[in-house]
């Protein structure tokens, strides 16, 4: 966490999707360089994820950055974008849930026991980082 909130839960979760988003992107590669035999079709998917992991990390900079220069004085349109960007963000992370999911079926995986463990691994933080907007949204 980069601020103290206070009620300004908004900035909280554009932190959060900063973060999580960032954290995503890497993941993208830590399974290139982890699984073996990933078929290009695979491997192509996973650099389009890292490629809207980084927009959308990006997009919460700048949310974050008008934010702050704001002082925290934002009106209802913007905190309206700001809930649908993060609606946005949870629903990019749960289409990478199901495709790691859906890889987690292949034969890639079969015998691939450390893979497994990395791919299930980067489940639970996508699904830490959707429980957490979530529930920062509901506070909002």
């Amino acid at each position: 966490m980069q601020f103290y909130y206070g009620d300004q839960n908004y900035l909280r979760v554009l932190d959060e999707v900063e973060f999580w988003k960032r954290q995503e992107a890497e993941h993208t590669t830590v399974i290139q360089e982890v699984v073996s035999n990933l078929d290009a079709a695979t491997i192509n998917q996973l650099k389009k994820f890292e490629l809207k992991f980084n927009q959308t990390e990006q997009k919460a900079v700048q949310l974050i950055e008008t934010v702050v220069r704001s002082q925290g004085q934002i009106n209802q349109s913007m905190t309206q974008y700001i809930m649908e960007f993060t609606r946005y963000a949870i629903q990019e992370s749960e289409q990478f849930v199901q495709f790691l999911n859906d890889l987690l079926t292949r034969p890639q995986l079969a015998k691939d026991l450390v893979g497994k463990v990395v791919v299930n691994h980067i489940i639970r933080e996508s699904e830490y980082f959707i429980g957490i907007a979530q529930t920062i949204m509901y506070q909002c």
